[in-house]
């Protein structure tokens, strides 16, 4: 099934002049911020194609098309091809930022690059696998903005002067979300620059999170893509309109970007999401919006507590501890006051409920013969 991987096999010798930017163009940029470039980009810029050359001069392996390892030796490949090619290697870096804050629960990269006569792009990274990474995530349940979000609409304030036209913004996952906040919060001098907000399968936002004046300025400008089987990109709330995308994966995995198929210059498109993705989303809309602002973060707080006792920074370390991880998690768990390890226990058993009211409203009208 093909994917950005072919796509750049057949498109990637036709520059950005020769065939014009598309939504699987706006995909791939929007990865590439995922790549570990901090570091590498000088004052004056560099081409991508001299970046992806000093990333892989270190000895990193590259998979040329992307089809062995995991997730993080795919967004090698990307790099990889993209920078190979006539149609993303000329494309300058202006910048490649990557922070991540224990204190402030901020994990933070992205990239503004200088696409020459096809204009300039933002590109804010997806979560990463630090645990800093997703307490942030689950911080967008109850807390706005997160650092994150803040983080992105100044530095796409900052960096669109020095980028030319059209002006374009994305990301996937948690960088999709961070790419309508910050267009929504942006000047209307920028705002009224951006030609489109790319975010690929982000989650929506909590009540209240968005300016109103801001998001009607520049809702006519996000192009929302979800795969078929979406559950990330349905948390929260999303007033925009999406695309469905078909994806090769099953369940959350479709999450995965290099999964979705792609038709020469466009997504293969569905009319919308399964049952199974609106199941899920509207179990976890009820959980959240039947709880205080309160008891979010205190089940966050408690969440974290237990995940972050083993010592572990990310989630890979904390899976390669295997039973020493777990016997510290359920350690945590019994040193907490009770009142906290009550909260702890009442938010999922609250999720568990939503779960099984949800699972009724899909059910019930099957089994009375309905749709």
């Amino acid at each position: 099934m093909p994917n950005v991987f072919d796509y750049l096999t057949w498109r990637g010798d036709l520059s950005l002049e020769q065939a014009p930017f598309n939504d699987v163009d706006g995909l791939i940029m929007s990865s590439l911020s995922y790549a570990s470039l901090a570091g590498l980009v000088p004052p004056e810029g560099i081409t991508l194609a001299g970046a992806a050359r000093g990333y892989f001069a270190g000895g990193r392996p590259a998979h040329p098309r992307g089809e062995k390892g995991g997730f993080w030796d795919k967004v090698d490949a990307l790099l990889w091809q993209a920078g190979g090619s006539v149609r993303f290697g000329g494309v300058r870096l202006l910048d490649c930022t990557a922070r991540t804050d224990r204190e402030a629960a901020e994990q933070f990269a992205a990239l503004a690059a200088d696409l020459g006569a096809a204009g300039g792009f933002v590109s804010f990274q997806g979560t990463d696998d630090t645990l800093v990474g997703w307490k942030e995530d689950f911080n967008m349940a109850f807390i706005t903005p997160v650092p994150a979000q803040r983080e992105a609409a100044e530095y796409l304030e900052r960096w669109a002067p020095r980028l030319g036209n059209p002006l374009r913004v994305g990301g996937h996952s948690k960088g999709g979300n961070m790419a309508v906040y910050a267009a929504v919060h942006a000047s209307p001098a920028v705002r009224g620059r951006l030609e489109a907000v790319y975010n690929n399968d982000g989650p929506g936002f909590c009540e209240n999170a968005l300016d109103p004046a801001g998001y009607r300025a520049a809702s006519g400008k996000i192009r929302t893509f979800l795969p078929q089987n979406a559950v990330v990109g349905m948390l929260l709330d999303h007033q925009e309109n999406y695309t469905v995308v078909r994806s090769t994966r099953q369940g959350l995995f479709q999450h995965d970007l290099f999964s979705w198929q792609v038709e020469g210059p466009d997504f293969v498109r569905l009319e919308e999401v399964s049952g199974a993705s609106r199941f899920a989303s509207d179990a976890l809309r009820r959980w959240v919006t039947g709880l205080s602002v309160e008891q979010r973060e205190r089940f966050v707080d408690a969440l974290f507590q237990v995940l972050e006792g083993p010592g572990a920074l990310t989630v890979g370390e904390l899976a390669q501890g295997g039973v020493r991880s777990a016997a510290a998690m359920l350690l945590q768990l019994r040193d907490m006051d009770e009142e906290t390890r009550r909260a702890l226990f009442q938010v999922l058993g609250a999720l568990v409920k939503a779960a099984g009211r949800s699972a009724w409203d899909w059910i019930s009208p099957l089994r009375l013969g309905g749709e």
